[in-house]
């Protein structure tokens, strides 16, 4: 079957379903290929496409099916008005098939073991990572230009103040006028790194994060978690050094917490063990280090004693 051109296809499955409807009989391999394409049609066409279609065909042969218009005529006569039924329906069936997949369908892109880049109708470039997949509805580009991802990419957006551009990733969305920034999907870790012009990152339970040229919005694999870090350039090792400008949580548990703030901050904090799963709701934005400690305790009802880089709640 694979190498039977499309139109030879047709045919043969049209001789299959004309012998079916007819009562000829047929073998039990005719009968699976009849069944695995019959499979195949209903899964890429969907229950209310297929619904609409039999509407139109059943609404189209209803005057010919007037029991008197059949019974006083021979079975030969029959059997050619099943094949004309088979005929219709089956004209139906891959014409909607063919219209579906041409003007209906979403497209859609993968990278598999390479990078893959994809232009899209707008003028838009999309580099898809290896493993990464998206999806473009054929509508695009309407008013608003949204696309969907799974994975990673790097988006080189065309620049239009009037047609926002939106990426659905995974939990989280960005939007953008025209810009170029790179999405990160790692299990639930998932990032924003923004290399020119201005993105808004939206992700549930948190504020919406804004973010400028050489900034990164990043979850740190923790749900409803959201913080921007700043990547400046250090003036004598030209290296990029990472500055938390905000960082917030809604409804996470403490030792959560402490992990991102112990990591970012390069500090260690001891808290009784029972606090450990208490679920709090902070927004660490423009405090110090001290600052932002002392919030976490006020919030805990606990008190803080540091020693060094150590920050002991008790």
């Amino acid at each position: 079957m694979k190498n039977l051109q499309y139109k030879e296809i047709q045919a043969f499955v049209f001789r299959l379903w004309e012998r079916e409807v007819t009562e000829e009989k047929i073998s039990e391999k005719e009968k699976e290929l009849l069944e695995q394409w019959k499979t195949s049609v209903e899964k890429d066409l969907g229950e209310h496409y297929i619904g609409e279609s039999r509407e139109r065909v059943l609404f189209s042969l209803e005057p010919y099916f007037v029991s008197t218009h059949i019974s006083h005529h021979s079975t030969p006569f029959k059997k050619y008005f099943f094949r004309i039924a088979a005929a219709i329906i089956l004209l139906f069936t891959i014409g909607g098939l063919l219209i579906y997949h041409s003007f209906f369908k979403a497209d859609k892109y993968y990278a598999e073991s390479a990078n893959r880049k994809v232009m899209l109708a707008d003028g838009s470039v999309v580099v898809l990572l290896p493993g990464s997949q998206l999806t473009v509805e054929k509508s695009f580009p309407q008013d608003t230009r949204v696309v969907d991802l799974k994975g990673d990419a790097v988006f080189m957006v065309a620049k239009s103040k009037k047609h926002p551009f939106i990426v659905h990733a995974e939990g989280f969305s960005t939007k953008v006028l025209g810009t170029v920034f790179k999405i990160t999907q790692t299990g639930d870790s998932k990032t924003v790194d923004l290399y020119e012009g201005k993105v808004a990152v939206s992700y549930a339970g948190t504020p919406v994060a804004y973010l400028k040229p050489h900034q990164k919005w990043t979850n740190f694999g923790i749900p409803r978690t959201a913080a921007v870090i700043s990547y400046k350039t250090e003036k004598t090792s030209y290296k990029k050094l990472p500055s938390l400008l905000s960082l917030s949580f809604n409804d996470v548990m403490l030792k959560e917490v402490a992990e991102v703030l112990q990591k970012n901050y390069s500090i260690s904090i001891i808290y009784p063990k029972e606090f450990a799963e208490k679920k709090i709701t902070a927004d660490f934005t423009g405090g110090s280090t001290d600052e932002n400690i002392e919030a976490l305790a006020f919030i805990l009802g606990l008190e803080v004693q540091k020693e060094k880089q150590t920050y002991i709640l008790k």
